[in-house]
């Protein structure tokens, strides 16, 4: 064998980077390879819990960290794959455009010298009472074959032996161009929209209000190449949040209806707007889109230290926990004095106890509400700069105060008993009532768009690409020995096509209409339909 040297092996590798199976392995890949992300944290999205999980797996926390497991989408092997299958498609897609347009430019195939070989063929006899010429029968056949989306080429016009050669389905071969582009540019889309594009996540109560600033979000993922002049200059406050349960049906206590009450602003100058956000039907601001994610229960606490200070203030976000909306309910109180101060336990909407006399949440609605908490005090670790979810405590370095196992028992609020002081005299706790939250998710994906556009025009040509049928078809007239003309026709289709005996049949039922004008002249005019269909294969 040659060497191929160096310019042969460029060559040898550029056409196997853009040969369609290298194409279709890439995208595969690309899919394998984005599985980590959804595996473990991403430090984009949520640092703290990668902060966590390199504390929890001191083994093999660094050596994922090292091979960017917590950064997949940014990390070195997934741009790679990503761009290599964006070279191989271009590579691949653009000359096959170029062959298509050429291909578009050049004119049918001549006519095979024996149809009758072919998959699909047929004959017609024009009766002889039926004056016609040989030109102008081929000429008849290659209108009727215009009229049934061929693209027609005339043939020996002049000679013995006219024909009319045609054909069609070239929106096969462009359908699958289309497809190819049109994922070139979903892949683009995409990119864009994460390099420029932001989501962020942000909990609000009824009563607060949030403005689009880095500051304001809870969590935030920002793009590659996001700036904060990316941010649409919008704000929003959550005026009510209603909910409609079920009480008439088999499903008793089950939401039926979400709808959050919001005043906006687009910029800070507009002027305020009321809007209705439900679940599946965002709010567009500028170009952000604001959907409803997440909903619950914030009780209402005034906590006051040993001092007899304030010590916090406010609704707590609990998170839910079932259908009754039972949620858990952390509070930390740093700024306790002399002791930081901390809470843990559950909020039930509907309070009623059972057998065991435990309590749990009979209904969803706020009808008893509850909080059963324990207290504890000690350092919380807040300001050692590692960073730690607002809805978990870690009580392993705090002393409790109260608990069922405790001599002060637990705490156990509610609208009969609100306040409940803590032992040795560090405080008191106050249940002041309840709000509702949601939880918003913020999203701006300038790419989003074209990934629609490109997406719908994907579809559109793998359509057209799968039932569009490519076929060829010919159309011969000649005289036979009695002086009647004869014209013998047959059907080609690349690749498979099982409609193929079909468009014979139809081929051949126009053209007795349009060549054969009176029937009643001669009834023995023949139509070989069938004839040939099971010669050959091939030309």
């Amino acid at each position: 064998m040659p060497r191929l040297g160096f310019v042969g092996t460029l060559r040898w590798a550029w056409r196997q980077l853009t040969s369609m199976r290298v194409a279709l392995l890439l995208l595969l890949l690309l899919a394998v390879a984005a599985v980590p992300g959804s595996l473990f944290p991403q430090r984009p999205s949520n640092p703290a819990t990668v902060t966590q999980f390199l504390k929890n797996n001191p083994a093999m926390g660094p050596w994922l960290d090292r091979f960017q497991f917590f950064d997949v989408y940014a990390s070195v092997w997934f741009s790679s794959i990503y761009l290599l299958l964006f070279i191989s498609l271009i590579g691949c897609v653009v000359p096959r455009i170029l062959a298509h347009v050429k291909a578009l430019r050049q004119p049918p195939p001549k006519t095979p010298r024996r149809l009758s070989r072919l998959p699909q063929y047929g004959t017609l006899v024009v009766p002889a009472a039926v004056e016609a010429d040989v030109a102008d029968v081929a000429r008849r056949a290659g209108a009727v074959l215009k009229r049934r989306g061929y693209r027609v080429r005339l043939q020996d016009l002049d000679g013995e032996r006219p024909s009319a050669a045609a054909e069609r389905g070239y929106l096969r071969e462009t359908g699958n161009l289309l497809f190819h582009t049109a994922l070139i540019g979903v892949l683009v889309s995409v990119a864009v929209g994460g390099l420029f594009g932001y989501r962020g996540q942000r909990t609000l109560v009824e009563g607060d209000s949030f403005v689009n600033t880095l500051i304001g979000y809870d969590a935030f993922t920002p793009g590659a190449n996001f700036t904060a002049s990316n941010l649409d200059p919008f704000s929003v406050r959550l005026d009510k949040f209603n909910v409609t349960f079920d009480r008439q049906s088999r499903k008793y206590g089950q939401p039926i209806d979400f709808t959050a009450n919001l005043t906006t602003r687009e910029t800070p100058t507009s002027a305020p707007k009321r809007q209705d956000l439900k679940v599946n039907a965002p709010i567009t601001l500028g170009n952000s889109g604001i959907f409803l994610v997440g909903n619950g229960y914030a009780p209402v606490v005034t906590v006051r230290d040993g001092e007899g200070k304030v010590a916090w203030s406010g609704p707590v976000v609990s998170t839910p926990t079932d259908g009754m909306f039972t949620s858990t309910f952390v509070l930390k109180v740093p700024d306790a004095k002399p002791e930081q101060l901390s809470f843990v336990g559950f909020f039930l909407p509907t309070a009623v106890a059972g057998e065991d006399k435990v309590a749990f949440s009979a209904d969803p609605d706020p009808l008893l509400p509850q909080l059963n908490l324990n207290s504890y005090k000690g350092d919380l670790g807040l300001d050692n700069g590692v960073p730690a979810s607002v809805f978990a405590l870690d009580t392993s370095k705090l002393t409790q105060l109260n608990g069922r196992t405790k001599p002060a028992g637990g705490i156990v609020l509610d609208r009969s008993r609100p306040t409940q002081q803590l032992p040795d005299g560090l405080g008191s706790i106050t249940f002041d009532g309840v709000k509702r939250f949601i939880a918003i998710d913020v999203r701006h994906d300038p790419g989003s768009i074209g990934a629609l556009v490109f997406s719908s025009a994907a579809l559109l040509g793998l359509i057209g690409s799968l039932f569009v049928p490519r076929r060829r078809a010919w159309v011969r007239a000649g005289r036979a020995a009695d002086g009647r003309v004869m014209v013998e026709y047959g059907l080609l289709a690349r690749g498979e096509d099982h409609r193929l005996e079909g468009a014979r049949n139809a081929l051949g039922r126009a053209l007795d209409d349009e060549l054969v004008a009176d029937r009643s002249v001669n009834g023995n005019n023949e139509v070989g339909g069938n004839a040939g269909a099971d010669r050959g294969t091939g030309l």
